[in-house]
């Protein structure tokens, strides 16, 4: 059996994978979470062949937690989910080493198909995934300036576009209100935007976060 931990913040959608992922009958998994921290705590704990996460949630966010499991569990393949709203995310993973990428339409058999292809070491990306990492590069596009942000800039950025105030996210990530501060003024500067509103709406713009 393929052990997986599965990490989402809506309960509904947690529910619909596991019956998607189960049913296969080769997969199991063993435990849910529903943010960036659980997933942490839960992959110490319980050292599962994969881990399925989603990547805008709450708390530090689906990419510095992926970020943070590969470093300290080499062995623990992961699968992005519905993180592939824009191609600079994707960049960002594969430096990480992730391996397997969804869309939350992806149909059952590509989930299913991600998890054994994953544990065995190999890439899968889905159809709309493989075709927005096929989009154009050229310099100033939203993938190159994402590009620029250090890995604490885009979990700021992340942040920020969820309405957390700046000591809120100090005390999130154990900053100094200070630090956050500057970490916030130089996302303004690499993407050309003057204020925290400015910086949601590019975001919203670019696909980086949806509303809910």
């Amino acid at each position: 059996m393929i052990r997986v931990l599965l990490i989402d913040d809506h309960q509904l959608v947690r529910n619909g994978l596991r019956k998607i992922l189960e049913s296969a009958g080769d997969i199991e998994v063993i435990a849910e979470g529903a943010t960036g921290e659980e997933a942490i705590e839960l992959a110490d704990k319980l050292s599962p062949d994969v881990l399925v996460i989603d990547v805008n949630m709450p708390g530090i966010g689906g990419v510095n937690a992926a970020k943070q499991i590969r470093r300290k569990h080499p062995d623990i393949q992961i699968i992005v989910v519905k993180a592939m709203r824009h191609e600079a995310f994707s960049y960002a993973l594969q430096e990480i080493g992730v391996l397997g990428y969804l869309s939350k339409s992806s149909n059952p058999e590509e989930m299913t198909d991600a998890v054994r292809t994953v544990n065995e070491g190999n890439i899968y990306m889905s159809r709309d995934v493989a075709q927005q990492l096929a989009l154009a590069k050229a310099p100033g596009d939203t993938a190159s300036k994402m590009s620029e942000l250090s890995d604490r800039e885009l979990q700021v950025l992340l942040m920020i576009t969820k309405g957390m105030r700046v000591q809120e996210i100090s005390e999130s990530l154990f900053l100094s209100p200070k630090t956050v501060s500057t970490y916030r003024q130089r996302i303004q500067e690499k993407l050309g935007v003057n204020n925290d509103i400015e910086l949601t709406y590019w975001a919203l713009r670019h696909n980086i976060v949806e509303l809910h």
